[in-house]
């Protein structure tokens, strides 16, 4: 292991997030990661019509100190461009998403980080399925993701317990490697499919969730489940 202090990046992909954003820049920048391992906080503003600008641009001024990038596109194009849009500015040795609502808690990167950080394993998923005490907001959402995991597990021979998860870690020079063409929410199933048909054993740690409602601003839909279906097909055979 060499001697310089390594860097987790975290991707924040956002749109129209004003009432939230604030909070989980503050929550990621609370959580005290293990082997002194230091921050990168790269938020990417999707053309957002709401305050999630002025709001970042405000925690920046208050929080000068604070490692965070603040990039905007001029107009809406979607999480997986947001994300690829990301990985650009990613200078860490490791990267994860983190969806830019309360559903996913950063304290778990500390659950994550150890088995990238020992060399054994260059991508880790947090799986909201292994820990049996968190809610679920619809039972479409909850067997939508079962079943995706279902079939990626069958058609890429490792068996996945959530592959939809938010919670996606990688090794940078892994991730920056793999080309991706997606704008939307295929990023996950393109990502998984494109990770496991290259060799790489795809690690699954059990962490909290908290789902919020359509209501309070979830954007996912069911169609997205059956593009992900597609999308993991398509990769298979091509």
């Amino acid at each position: 292991m060499d001697d310089h202090k390594k860097t987790l990046s975290v991707i924040i992909p956002s749109y129209n997030e004003g009432r939230t954003i604030c909070g989980i820049l503050n929550r990621v920048l609370s959580v005290t990661l293990p082997f002194g391992l230091k921050k990168e906080i790269i938020v990417v503003d999707d053309g957002s019509e709401d305050e999630t600008a002025h709001f970042v641009k405000q925690f920046i001024r208050n929080n000068p100190e604070a490692p965070v990038k603040y990039i905007a596109h001029r107009v809406n194009q979607g999480k997986g461009m947001a994300i690829r849009t990301g990985i650009t500015y990613v200078t860490g040795d490791y990267v994860i998403i983190q969806d830019a609502d309360l559903e996913y808690n950063p304290d778990d990167y500390t659950l994550l980080l150890p088995y990238l950080y020992s060399g054994e394993y260059s991508v880790v998923y947090g799986s909201r399925f292994l820990n049996k005490r968190n809610r679920h907001s619809y039972a479409s959402f909850y067997w939508g993701g079962r079943l995706v995991s279902h079939i990626a597990s069958l058609l890429y021979g490792q068996v996945l317990t959530d592959e939809p998860t938010c919670y996606k870690m990688f090794k940078s020079s892994l991730l920056k490697s793999i080309p991706l063409d997606c704008t939307g929410f295929e990023f996950c199933p393109e990502i998984t499919a494109k990770v496991l048909k290259k060799g790489y054993k795809i690690k699954e740690v059990a962490i909290s969730y908290s789902p919020r409602s359509v209501e309070d601003g979830k954007k996912i839909k069911w169609t997205d489940g059956l593009e992900a279906i597609w999308i993991l097909l398509k990769y298979r055979v091509m």
